[in-house]
């Protein structure tokens, strides 16, 4: 047997086309929830009879037809459940991811009987105070207004010595009736409900929204202070970079400088030192020079001091003697010479005589002796 309550449903029971089982098609149910939100709800439960002769018999003693079964106790259990569970929970907690909870506790609730609860009012501190606007100098730094706390409504189960909830046990049990299945297919809050949570989650998609771009920001911030921090970076890596460079080059300008001037010290001291070889070569060349002018005036002394210079003075004799043969050889005389006599021209005779007088001047001149020394007879 099943009962149901769905859009289009009249609230007939009627047995179903094969004629085994009956149904009960009820209407939506409107429930009002815990927040006092009411919502019109489509569900439905599927029974199964007791299959034991006893329990069937006496349930049908009792009951006398299935639609009867049907309209005073399947239904009313059907229809007090869904009511007893909508209590349990809020209309905001149900569409804020409550519902496969909502469809649990009604299919338990049905099967094991409802819950007995205790209703209790709550006031809540709220976490963040609502900012007024009225002050414009204050801009966004409010004074909070306002009341700090919130009516709630909350349900307690009550439980009983073991610590278990107490239950309304349904009166279908007694009979070795149970549920097969129980769902809750559709919840329909009021407008006003439905405005308020559209309000609600145009509200949280603008927080969102607002969220990702605080977010975003953030992250163009951080993004902002990276590139900054990296271009510092890059500017003092390029930095450094050149200071090395300049250091690098002004190091190997100096070692160059150093370089250029060891070596041009090194060429002053090699020509220094060349100049001195050659300087040192040059004296012992003027000293060998000196030496061999020395030698060859000594010998040349020596020479004309053993003969008194014979040798060089005769042979100025003897060039002189060719001087005077010469001019004699080649002297302009008349064709015939008469032999003079006292007083007048001369004769060959006389011009051997003076060229005789000569020789003897020239031999004075020389210190040479021509005569010949002739040895004594005795």
């Amino acid at each position: 047997m099943s009962a149901q309550a769905i859009k289009g449903g009249q609230g007939d029971i009627r047995a179903e086309t094969e004629g085994v089982t009956t149904s009960a098609n009820l209407p939506p149910k409107s429930l009002v929830f815990l927040d006092q939100v009411d919502a019109v709800v489509s569900a439905t439960a599927r029974f199964e009879l007791p299959s034991d002769e006893e329990g069937f018999l006496t349930m049908a003693r009792l009951y006398r037809s299935p639609e009867n079964l049907l309209r005073t106790e399947l239904v009313p259990a059907f229809e007090e459940t869904l009511g007893a569970n909508a209590a349990l929970m809020s209309a905001e907690d149900y569409f804020q991811g409550g519902k496969t909870e909502f469809n649990n506790e009604f299919e338990r609730q049905l099967a094991d009987g409802i819950y007995l609860v205790r209703r209790i009012e709550k006031r809540v501190k709220v976490e963040s105070g609502r900012a007024g606007t009225a002050n414009v100098a204050l801009g966004e730094n409010q004074e909070q207004f306002g009341d700090e706390f919130k009516i709630v409504f909350l349900v307690e189960k009550l439980l009983d010595e073991t610590g278990q909830p107490k239950r309304k046990r349904q009166a279908f049990e007694k009979f070795g009736i149970s549920v097969t299945s129980a769902r809750v297919t559709d919840v329909r809050p009021n407008i006003k409900f439905q405005e308020r949570m559209g309000l609600r989650q145009q509200a949280a998609a603008d927080r969102a929204i607002a969220r990702e771009q605080r977010v975003q920001e953030e992250e163009q911030r951080l993004l902002a202070i990276t590139r900054g921090e990296r271009e510092v970076a890059e500017r003092q890596a390029a930095a450094k970079v050149e200071q090395i460079q300049k250091t690098t080059d002004a190091e190997t300008e100096k070692q160059l400088a150093i370089t250029a001037a060891e070596r041009a010290r090194e060429s002053a001291r090699i020509r220094q030192e060349r100049a001195q070889i050659l300087l040192d070569t040059a004296r012992i060349d003027a000293q060998a020079k000196q030496v061999s002018a020395d030698a060859a005036a000594y010998e040349k002394t020596a020479i004309l001091e053993a003969d008194n210079a014979l040798a060089q003075k005769l042979a100025a004799y003897v060039e002189v003697q060719k001087v005077w043969a010469e001019a004699f050889a080649f002297r302009n005389v008349p064709t015939t010479v008469f032999g003079a006599r006292e007083g007048g021209l001369g004769t060959g005779g006389d011009i051997s005589r003076f060229i005789d007088l000569m020789t003897m001047q020239a031999a004075k001149g020389l210190a040479v002796d021509p005569s010949i020394a002739r040895k004594s007879s005795e």
